[in-house]
């Protein structure tokens, strides 16, 4: 195998399978713990027993980002961590904005660890007006109508949706019309875009459908 830390041409993102996308962060946050214990390198074994995903599998999905391991030694944690959060993107900055600060809008503002992944939430939207032209954690919170004239300002491609879902639809279109590339959907609706444009779908009802499912059948089996 090469010595780590030699640098091979980028992947293009696009080839990566979606589930070891998915994966990928599990292995930098493990990773990442096993350097704060002392660790200086690390193999998809020792991998495989923190997430339980199978040896094979994290080498298969490591095989992905720009790096090599030793033989009988594995990788060096501190390239390991650099190249993934290279290859995730968590080592840019993307400014977002996000619309609807309810309860999950406000909490997302006042996380301030999204940042630590390469997102931060420049500004939100919202029609409430108690809200409009106040700040929470800092960041501004303006009427839905200054959009257009916000995202020139902040020259932003992202949009975070915690909107209430009769109106999701609405204020994605309003999002396209105005030059967003990239929604990240927090409700349960499943908002309708143009081919060009990337959705994450995070519905943390869906979640809970899912949890509550396998519990019930958990229970019923035992």
């Amino acid at each position: 195998m090469k010595a780590m830390g030699n640098a091979l041409p980028k992947r293009e993102v696009a080839k990566v399978p979606e589930p070891t996308l998915r994966r990928l962060p599990w292995y930098l946050s493990n990773v990442k713990l096993l350097k704060q214990k002392g660790e200086r390198f690390v193999s998809s074994t020792q991998i495989s027993k923190e997430t339980g995903i199978d040896a094979s599998q994290i080498a298969k999905d490591l095989s992905y980002v720009n790096i090599s391991g030793r033989t009988r030694v594995g990788y060096e944690v501190d390239t390991l961590i650099a190249v993934l959060e290279d290859f995730l993107g968590f080592t840019n900055i993307h400014k977002a904005f996000l619309f609807g600060v309810g309860s999950l809008g406000g909490a997302l503002l006042r996380d301030s660890g999204l940042a630590h992944f390469g997102l931060e939430i420049v500004a939100a939207f919202d029609v409430n007006p108690e809200l409009v032209g106040t700040r929470l954690n800092g960041i501004p919170i303006f009427h839905p109508d200054e959009f257009e004239r916000k995202r020139e300002e902040y020259d932003v491609r992202i949009g975070v949706l915690t909107v209430p879902i009769e109106i999701a639809q609405r204020i994605t279109d309003k999002m396209v019309a105005g030059g967003i590339k990239a929604v990240w959907n927090f409700t349960p609706f499943r908002i309708r875009v143009p081919e060009r444009i990337v959705v994450q779908n995070t519905s943390l009802y869906a979640h809970l459908a899912l949890m509550f499912n396998r519990l019930n059948c958990n229970e019923n089996q035992s």
